[in-house]
């Protein structure tokens, strides 16, 4: 599966989720690279897991389960609470989106394919999102880890505070 960044874009630092861009473009590349995903990887890409990615993809911002649910029943795809529970355990589970433990809600990956350590940046007032690459082994979290002994595994980064959209709101 190949990176949604945009091209000009470093995947390893670039945040993506507050600037402007082709946002049709945005969806439509995340969701041609799950199925491209999907079919070399002999998985599944059912249609309430695909609703369910492009639901993720229409904003950058987080979802929770119930407002999914709720999506997936307008859609015609059920009411019951594990119909969005199983589609966003599939997304996660294969790389197309995380779980912002913060907001206890979902995101579309804004790097699928590549192996990366998410840091998410939340605006506590727009509750958008963007997501952009941590370097943790690198870091003092890496320096402590290496100094204990050890070896870290994943990390997910959650920082919040106010997007530019906002900030230029407060300012004007």
């Amino acid at each position: 599966m190949t990176s949604t960044a945009r091209p000009g874009k470093d995947v390893a630092t670039d945040p993506i989720g507050f600037e402007a861009h082709d946002h049709a473009s945005c969806i439509s590349a995340a969701v041609a690279a799950a199925e491209a995903h999907c079919q070399t990887e002999g998985l599944r890409f059912t249609p309430v897991r695909r609703k369910a990615l492009e639901i993720l993809l229409q904003e950058h911002r987080a979802l929770g389960a119930y407002e999914m649910l709720d999506r997936l029943r307008e859609a015609g795809f059920g009411s019951q609470p594990p119909v969005a529970y199983r589609a966003l355990e599939f997304l996660v589970a294969n790389g197309f989106a995380h779980k912002i433990e913060r907001l206890n809600a979902f995101i579309a990956c804004a790097h699928p394919g590549a192996s990366h350590s998410p840091a998410f940046m939340i605006c506590r007032r727009c509750q958008s999102v963007a997501e952009a690459q941590s370097s943790p082994a690198r870091g003092a979290l890496g320096d402590a880890a290496r100094a204990t002994g050890f070896t870290i595994e994943r990390t997910v980064v959650e920082a919040e505070g106010v997007c530019p959209a906002c900030a230029d709101k407060a300012d004007a």
